[in-house]
């Protein structure tokens, strides 16, 4: 099906062709017609199926047509990161190439100067992280009196890190009288319960199985003690075909360790996580995309927005703790209809949740050996556990590493804070 059959007007049919967009996706073809309807929507289909497209496309097609008064913002999308705020708005300017309309992206990181002089001078298209909105929102209702579509992207992100009573607040705000779309890889049940105050009457598009990762992706795990993570992730990386790589860590310092590691080995890497300044992540991201970094070592949190063609491989270096994370994970990967390789490292107290993966996607993942690699190495002294080291002749009690929450402070035990 092509994409005049469905309902596009000629300036963004004009720019999909000058973007190379020969066919629609599913996820495309389902929503877009409801869309251009004015109908609500939850929009779920995996990583990398052309969800952005799926709403941008359809929307810059009727604010063409639309009435509109200049000063008032006309269509709010809201998303969970600065990195996906920045992918999203690098979408919508290439479609709207043909289009005269005035774009603005709100996150923090950055200064608010700029953001509120655009909100100021008057934009069509806002697209923004809750916190900033939320602090910018207050006392400019009257700029956002008048939308007409709201887009939540990634909801089921941005209810793992605990944007929601920000969303609520931010939909307060916004007239009852819109457009409401909800788009996301995969739909927890809160989550549904959620669309029932945001959304009228939604009609629901969901493409391919809720829990079945990307079908281009070839998973294989890696079963390996802590001390050969490092060694084994080298000995991959020799491989040419490992040749545009996605890491996941579950700390931003484990993140810094293993890039230090790497670029010791002349791999050239770059890391993407909330230590990072906006500047530095933009760069990071950046530098991935154009080649100049063959590695790119992230943190959950970090990562969402990661919208990268060409990753041959995603190294679980991690193993996640949430099944939605390991889909996210491997869905940067085998994108628009690409092949691609998601590898896990799994040491022996991720053998349980391994096992309860394999049931939630409902097939089990091929155990893999690494020809070539010596699995009899001994740890160094800074690789043992802690309780095995000693210092001034006393045994150091063993700590739980730290992990992030969603302002990227550090607290102790695995997984999120609830």
């Amino acid at each position: 099906m092509p994409f005049r059959t469905l309902g596009l007007n000629t300036s963004v049919l004009k720019a999909i062709a000058k973007a190379g967009y020969v066919e629609p996706t599913p996820i495309q073809v389902a929503s877009i017609p409801i869309i251009l309807e004015g109908k609500d929507l939850i929009g779920i289909a995996q990583t990398g199926t052309g969800k952005t497209a799926a709403f941008v496309l359809p929307l810059l097609t009727m604010m063409e047509a639309e009435p509109h008064e200049e000063g008032y913002v006309r269509v709010l999308v809201v998303a969970p990161t600065r990195e996906l705020v920045v992918q999203i708005e690098e979408n919508v300017r290439a479609y709207a190439t043909y289009l005269p309309l005035k774009i603005a992206t709100i996150y923090g990181g950055v200064s608010e100067r700029p953001q509120i002089k655009a909100l100021t001078e008057g934009v069509d298209i806002v697209i923004a992280t809750p916190g900033r909105l939320l602090d910018l929102i207050r006392g400019r209702e009257r700029v956002f009196s008048k939308i007409k579509h709201l887009v939540l992207d990634e909801a089921d992100r941005m209810l793992d890190m605990g944007f929601v009573p920000a969303i609520r607040q931010i939909v307060k705000l916004l007239p009852r009288q819109r457009q409401t779309l909800f788009f996301s890889a995969t739909l927890s049940l809160e989550i549904e319960k959620l669309t029932q105050e945001f959304l009228n009457a939604p009609k629901i598009v969901e493409i391919g199985r809720r829990s079945n990762p990307a079908e281009t992706v070839t998973q294989y795990v890696y079963e390996v003690s802590h001390h050969l993570k490092q060694p084994l992730l080298i000995h991959l990386l020799k491989d040419a075909a490992f040749n545009m790589v996605l890491i996941f860590t579950r700390t931003k310092h484990g993140a810094d360790r293993i890039a230090r590691r790497l670029e010791q080995y002349k791999i050239t890497t770059a890391t993407l996580h909330s230590n990072r300044s906006q500047n530095q992540r933009l760069k990071a991201l950046q530098d991935f995309k154009d080649g100049k970094v063959r590695v790119l070592v992230a943190t959950d949190i970090a990562a969402r927005g990661i919208d990268v063609d060409g990753i041959s491989h995603v190294v679980n270096y991690d193993f996640p703790p949430h099944h939605e994370d390991y889909i996210h994970r491997i869905g940067r990967t085998g994108r628009a209809k690409a092949i691609g390789e998601a590898i896990s490292f799994v040491m022996h107290e991720d053998h349980g949740a391994l096992r309860s993966l394999e049931r939630f996607i409902g097939r089990g993942i091929l155990r893999k050996k690494a020809e070539g690699f010596d699995t009899s190495m001994l740890p160094s002294q800074d690789e043992k556990p802690a309780s095995t080291r000693h210092r001034s002749g006393s045994t150091r009690s063993t700590r739980t590493p730290p992990t992030e929450d969603k302002r990227g402070r550090r607290f102790l035990g695995f997984g999120r804070r609830s």
